[in-house]
C-alpha cells in the first residue's frame, strides 16, 4: 500500500479542467518527483492532496484512508506538510521563532510528549540554519528562507511533505546540499516526499519514481532513466535540461 495515493484526481473550473484523471503515488522512504511545464497543474494537485481544493471527482488516500473530504488541518495533523512555490514565512519573525512556532502547533494536537524548542533546535541543526536561528526570517535571501519554510514543515513531524520547487532560489552547491538533506531525511526518517521542482540535475539525482504532468494530465510516469528516454517528454519539456549521462 502506498503511504499516499491521489486516484482519478479531476479539478475543473468552470470551463477549464486544471487536472483530468490524474493517478500519482508516493511510498514511504522514497521521493518521487512531479515534473512538467507551467500551467500543467502541479499545484493544483499539491492543492488537492493538502486540502486546499477539492476535487470534481476522485480521490486522495493516506494508508489507505480516505482523506478526500478531510480539512487541511486535520490532514496536517495525520501527516501531510507542505512547503509552497510562493514564499510563505513569518518575516517579522526569527528563524528559529518560524521553526517554534510549527513545533508549538504540533503539541496541541499531538499525543506525544515533548519540548517543542528542543524539537525547533533540532530541525535547525538537521537543515544546517542553527547559525542563523536569531536572524529575522525576512532579512533573509530568497533561496536560505525556502530552507527555513522546509524546516517549519519538518518541525511538524510529518510522514509525507510536499515540496513545491525548494530550489527555487538556490545556487547549485546549495541545491546539491538541499538534494542531499532530501535524500537523508526519506532514508532516515521513513519519509514519502513528493517534489515538484524545476531544477531537472536535482530532479533526476534524488527521485526514484517521477511522474510527468502536461495541460493535466499524466503523460509518463517512471524512474528517471525511464523519463529521460522518453522522446515525447525530452520534446516537450526537457530538451537539453538533463545531461544524457545523469
Amino acid at each position: 500500500m502506498p503511504l499516499l495515493a491521489a486516484e482519478e484526481i479531476g479539478v475543473r473550473f468552470g470551463g477549464l479542467q486544471a487536472l483530468d484523471g490524474v493517478n500519482l503515488e508516493v511510498e514511504a522512504g522514497s521521493i518521487t518527483g512531479l515534473i512538467g511545464p507551467n500551467g500543467a497543474g502541479k499545484t493544483t494537485l499539491f492543492n488537492v492532496v493538502c486540502g486546499l481544493q477539492s476535487p470534481t471527482h476522485g480521490s486522495v488516500l493516506l494508508e489507505g484512508r480516505d482523506i478526500t473530504r478531510l480539512s487541511p488541518a486535520r490532514r496536517a495533523r495525520l501527516g501531510i506538510g507542505r512547503t509552497f512555490q510562493r514564499l510563505e514565512i513569518f518575516g517579522s519573525l526569527s528563524v528559529r521563532d518560524n521553526v517554534l512556532v510549527a513545533a508549538e502547533a504540533r503539541r496541541d494536537w499531538s499525543r506525544e510528549m515533548f519540548s517543542p524548542g528542543r524539537v525547533a533546535d533540532e530541525v535547525l541543526d538537521r537543515t544546517g540554519l542553527r547559525d542563523l536561528s536569531s536572524e529575522p526570517a525576512g532579512a533573509l535571501p530568497t533561496g536560505t528562507a525556502r530552507l527555513v519554510e522546509l524546516a517549519r514543515a519538518l518541525a511538524t513531524a510529518p510522514r509525507v511533505l510536499l515540496l513545491d520547487e525548494p530550489s527555487s532560489g538556490l545556487d547549485e552547491s546549495e541545491s546539491c546540499a538541499l538534494g542531499d538533506l532530501l535524500t537523508d531525511l526519506v532514508a532516515d526518517d521513513g519519509l514519502g516526499i513528493l517534489l515538484v521542482e524545476h531544477d531537472m540535475a536535482v530532479v533526476m539525482r534524488v527521485c526514484s519514481e517521477i511522474y510527468v504532468l502536461d495541460l493535466g494530465a499524466v503523460v509518463a510516469a517512471g524512474p528517471p532513466l525511464t523519463i529521460q528516454s522518453d522522446a515525447r517528454v525530452r520534446a516537450a519539456y526537457l530538451g537539453d535540461a538533463v545531461p544524457a549521462h545523469l
